[in-house]
């Protein structure tokens, strides 16, 4: 029996990237599905794994983490003894921390929240969250002209944090088609050993 626990929801796509990345480094865990309509989020037993009451939260034997970054953070630093995910140069670790703090900022804010419109009813600005979606993404076309990754020559946490609220864009009615870069750059995700696909939702432009 595995000693790691997710706590997340299927479609969120914060606790998509930590599935995603224990599938990549081969971990086996145990996923506990939060019922966010009926507020299981907010009880107090889960309040206690995290006080923001958010998925996803990670329990590893006697630690919990909540926060999906940190929680990547943790598991390319006690996992992944070849520094792939998580590079130990200064300036690699350091572009991988922007893109972490871009997967929390701007990703969070475009093409996550115009999808949480849809998908969750959020009474968000959709048209701003759309707005800010295209404005990142013509910036993150043009840095992977030529390039394979975001960070260096291989696949990074910083992939894995950007990769499923940008695949998922469609569904806040976020189209990719002007993004070629971007789209090779999702099937080259796509194609790694191990990876698993988030559950889609038949909602904007994927309806």
């Amino acid at each position: 029996m595995s000693n790691i626990n997710l706590y997340r929801h299927p479609l969120s796509g914060h606790s998509h990237r930590v599935e995603v990345f224990l599938s990549l480094l081969g971990l086996e865990a145990n996923f506990i599905d939060v019922d966010l309509a009926a507020g299981a989020h907010k009880q107090p037993d889960f309040l206690q794994k995290n006080a923001f009451g958010q998925v996803p939260v990670l329990e590893d034997n006697d630690i919990t983490l909540a926060d999906s970054n940190a929680i990547l953070v943790y598991l390319a630093t006690q996992y992944d003894a070849s520094h792939q995910w998580l590079p130990e140069a200064a300036v690699a670790k350091a572009e991988v921390q922007r893109f972490l703090s871009l997967a929390a900022g701007k990703i969070a804010t475009g093409p996550a929240a115009a999808r949480l419109v849809n998908v969750f009813g959020a009474g968000l600005d959709h048209q701003a969250a759309i707005d800010t979606a295209h404005a990142v993404f013509a910036v993150l076309e043009a840095h992977l002209q030529g390039r394979d990754w975001l960070v260096g020559e291989q696949a990074s946490l910083a992939d894995v944090a950007n990769y499923s609220y940008i695949a998922h864009a469609p569904e806040g009615d976020v189209a990719l088609d002007s993004y070629p870069n971007i789209r090779a750059w999702l099937s080259r995700f796509e194609a790694l050993p191990g990876f698993v696909p988030m559950q889609k939702t038949a909602v904007g432009l994927c309806a």
